[in-house]
């Protein structure tokens, strides 16, 4: 055994530096897994770095001879110097010196930017703090590794379990890796053989023969390695790669975290935007909402798609009901996702900019393929944007307002006519809900759908007798006859009901869209706008006059075909039946009607303008960013481990008291009381009976170990009795166990109750064997002198 690092040893051994070597090596094989989750190069500049910054801290600690303590404030002082270097440039004074913006992006990356990998579309650029995740990840393991194989490793004697713990910190890299990446790798095999071959490589040779030979031993021990290490690594690289072959799976089957995780973003926070259709046709009529270059006649500005109703708006479904549905908005950075259904004939790009529009949702076009912002907020916009690619749909949560600026190109949806989709069926999607459609309005479609049989046929016969037999009124002053803003259920009734039909784009997009879905049919509400140019290239300003709505049905492999139900008829006619005028009415009080004051039906959109909660972690200090992770590191180190052996501890007991039969669940009762007496530090004996095992333990435990023989009895009575064992009988036994145990607890001390948290049998005797082989093995060697410091 070597002496332990003394103040006046701190030379690093040969030895020691090659384990640096190696482990940073394997550590740099393990980050390389995040490749396919950012776009970039710069997340390898900050993987790389903060192995760098990890590694020299805690070498550099160790000239200093420093504790565990000052090592790690060390360390940390050493990830916010250089950490704006390496993972935060961008924001850098010079690229490299440290400024409140680069440290404010380190300690918010830290943090929150493992959950932002995670809901942003990869491969990630955007927010600028999410590089910090690979530079946090090496650095941590860099600081641990190092001060491993510096100061633990080369004090104690040297056995394969002991460098396998060096092995832990690489193996995470190289998990996280895999988890925070994308269903398709990034050279998995390659990656996999090479830190598989390193490792077993490097475990063989950091064994020490201790023992002493002639030189001619020496050569002879020296070949056999070089002969064992070549056959290792033929044997790693036929393995890994017929053995990948066979069992690897397929890249739609890979499990990585973004798949299993929502996205943050919530859109039932945000006020549907049909709820404000009558304030644009009224209170914003004659403004200029914003300025579009680009637009081509017939082409209509997307605002919002809704798929969900309860009787009262429609509106977008939250993630908790649809995971594809409208409600689905994620990050998406500069990469936007195809969309999952639509035929695509051709392309469109826009330059909108923002005039007197103050919303969250970003008009736009077809599915967006690329979206920029102009102007000095436009890396904080980008980072606000989320798009929804099955509806087309966008939105920025910071809000657009005046002067704002965006460049967008999208693909656009194919225009189909009628005869070909005669043939075609519905898709078979899983909107959301809808509920409280009135028993008149379904009734209704099926009478507008007369004696239509395909789905196309009787939508268009929905549609057809909507525009010829209805009428258009906004309600405003000067229309013929008014009628009522919103579209719940009351609203509809009240537009089929009355002869002829009455409303506008609103109530028309509405009604049809609910009798589409009392046929089952997918179908649902789109807001926009219809500037209704006629030629194309120039500036055509937006007004709040051409809002529009139109409903839209989704067909197998071609996409969604849109409607518009809406006639253009504004001449109502007048009723030509007056009822008498001698005819006695009641004397009732009537409730006034919100049809006599038209400005009243003006359903506006409150904007909280209020500074946005999403930047309250701005304004926090860096040093209490610097005092809570320096707190976090260790509490996770602490507590991590504790809650991942109590779920397996907890699953274990749980198998076994729930076994099948009771006989299976009263061995199991010993097993686990077993099990417990091993994590409390008592030696179990191998291969032995249970009256044996039970013997030996009393010796170790004393006389709180007294009941443990009756147990071992009554036990094997239970398994091997031939009988049918009630439940009962199996509960008592388990009483009994775990009585035992805690009578055994009791009995030793704090420290090994602790420690016993922390353990987990199966894993204690596999160690156990591994030292005992591995001290079998150096027995067999001739025996050499003292080891070196």
């Amino acid at each position: 055994m070597s002496e332990p690092i003394t103040p006046a040893k701190t030379r690093i051994g040969g030895r020691a530096i090659v384990d640096v070597v190696v482990l940073t090596i394997l550590s740099t094989i393990g980050i390389l897994g995040f490749a396919t989750a950012y776009q970039d190069e710069g997340w390898i500049l900050a993987g790389l770095g903060g192995l760098f910054v990890g590694t020299a801290a805690a070498i550099g600690a160790y000239f200093l001879r420093l504790g565990a303590i000052t090592t790690m404030l060390l360390a940390i002082i050493a990830f916010f110097l250089f950490g704006s270097a390496f993972a935060a440039p961008g924001v850098a004074l010079f690229g490299f010196l440290p400024t409140l913006q680069s440290l404010a992006s380190l300690s918010i990356g830290t943090i929150f930017g493992w959950a932002d990998v995670l809901t942003l579309r990869a491969p990630v650029s955007l927010p600028e703090y999410v590089t910090a995740v690979p530079y946090v990840a090496t650095w941590f393991v860099g600081v641990v590794s190092a001060t491993l194989a510096v100061r633990w490793l080369p004090v104690r004697r040297r056995t394969a379990w002991r460098a396998g713990l060096l092995l832990l910190g690489p193996l995470a890299l190289y998990i996280v890796g895999v988890l925070f990446g994308t269903e398709e790798p990034f050279f998995a095999a390659l990656r996999g053989i090479t830190f598989a071959a390193l490792a077993l490589v490097w475990l063989g040779w950091r064994h020490t023969v201790t023992s002493k030979v002639g030189a001619q031993g020496n050569r002879l021990l020296l070949r056999n390695k070089i002969v064992g290490t070549s056959v290792l690594v033929v044997a790693s690289i036929v393995v890994g790669i017929f053995g990948g072959a066979l069992l690897a799976p397929a890249p739609d089957n890979r499990f990585v975290l973004r798949e299993e995780v929502q996205p943050p973003f919530e859109p039932l926070n945000y006020p549907s935007p049909l709820a404000a259709y009558r304030k644009y046709t009224k209170t914003l009529e004659e403004t200029t909402l914003f300025t579009v270059e680009g637009l081509k006649p017939g082409q209509k500005l997307r605002l919002a798609t809704l798929d969900t109703y309860d009787g009262i708006i429609w509106g977008v479904a939250g993630s908790e009901v649809a995971s594809d549905g409208s409600g689905a908005f994620s990050l998406v950075g500069r990469n936007f996702p195809r969309a999952p259904l639509a035929t695509i004939d051709g392309a469109s790009e826009l330059t909108i900019t923002v005039d007197d529009y103050e919303d969250y949702w970003i008009p736009d076009i077809g599915y967006i393929s690329n979206l920029e912002f102009a102007g000095s907020e436009a890396k904080a916009a980008a980072e606000a944007l989320r798009y929804n690619p099955a509806t087309g749909t966008a939105v920025l949560t910071s809000g657009l307002s005046e002067g704002d600026s965006y460049s967008l190109t999208a693909r656009l949806q194919r225009d189909y006519e009628t005869d070909e989709l005669l043939d075609v069926p519905v898709a078979g999607l899983a909107l959301p809900p809808v509920s409280n459609i009135p028993d008149v309005l379904t009734a209704k479609a099926k009478e507008l759908a007369g004696d239509a049989t395909t789905p196309i046929e009787q939508l268009r016969a929905i549609e057809t007798a909507l525009q010829t037999t209805g009428y258009l009124s906004h309600g405003a002053a000067d229309d013929a006859v008014n009628s009522r803003a919103g579209h719940g259920a009351d609203r509809m009734v009240d537009l089929i009901t009355r002869e002829p039909f009455i409303g506008d784009e609103e109530q028309y997009a509405s009604a049809f869209a609910l009798m589409a879905r009392s046929f089952n049919y997918p179908a649902r509400v789109v807001m926009g706008f219809d500037p209704k140019i006629e030629t194309s290239g120039g500036e055509v300003k937006v007004l709040g006059a051409h809002v529009t709505a139109w409903a839209e049905v989704a067909f197998e492999g071609v996409g969604w075909v849109p409607f518009y139900p809406t006639p253009d008829d504004t001449d109502i006619p007048q009723d030509q039946n007056p009822k008498p005028q001698s005819e006695p009415q009641p004397q009732v009080r009537q409730p006034p009607r919100t049809e006599k004051d038209p400005n009243d039906l003006v359903a506006g959109v409150e904007i909280d303008d209020s500074e946005k909660e999403d930047d309250w972690f701005l304004q926090i200090p860096g040093w209490v960013w610097v005092v809570l992770v320096s707190l976090l590191i260790p509490a996770l180190l602490v507590f991590v481990p504790l809650l991942l052996v109590m779920l397996i501890k907890s699953r274990r007991e749980k198998q076994r008291r729930n076994a099948a039969s009771g006989d299976v669940a009263a061995a199991g009762a010993w097993d686990e009381l077993v099990d417990r007496f091993s994590e409390l530090g008592y030696v179990i004996p191998a291969n032995r009976t249970r009256k044996g095992v039970a013997t030996d333990l009393v010796t170790q435990v004393g006389e709180a170990g007294a009941p443990l023989p009756l147990i071992a009895r009554r036990t094997d009575e239970l398994v091997f009795g031939g009988e049918t064992i009630e439940p009962e009988r199996s509960v008592d036994i388990w009483t009994e166990a775990m009585g035992a145990v805690e009578a055994a607890r009791a009995t030793v001390t704090k420290g090994r109750r602790l420690l016993a948290r922390y353990r987990v049998s199966t894993a204690r005797a596999w160690f156990a064997s591994l030292v005992a082989r591995a001290a079998a093995e150096s027995e067999r060697l001739p025996r050499r002198g003292k080891r070196r410091a």
